[in-house]
């Protein structure tokens, strides 16, 4: 079965206020078994735009990754980064080797 993938792209505008959202997903995260693979950190821009920070987290499934995003905790957290940033989510599919995808 193919892991899911959130990939973000963050405009941070109150860095202080953001530490909270970033307390508040640590439980959705972990009770769906998320792991950052990006989670800011330099990066070079060579084609179109970006925010200044991205993130990649992968989930067990791509079923984790809806569920996550979905769950009371997780909008509840959310709840706390919109006052004070912007951001672009996408959930996505894994790569499957086996199954061609």
């Amino acid at each position: 079965m193919p892991k899911g993938y959130w990939i973000a792209h963050v405009t941070i505008d109150d860095p202080a206020a953001y530490d909270a959202y970033r307390a508040a997903n640590a439980a959705p995260f972990a009770e769906y078994g998320a792991r950052f693979l990006v989670r800011g950190g330099p990066q070079d821009v060579v084609e179109g735009k970006a925010r200044p920070r991205s993130v990649v987290i992968e989930f067990p499934s791509i079923e984790a990754a809806r569920a996550c995003y979905a769950s009371p905790a997780y909008q509840a957290a959310k709840a706390l980064r919109n006052p004070v940033s912007a951001a672009d989510v996408l959930i996505v599919e894994g790569y499957d080797a086996d199954g061609g995808r």
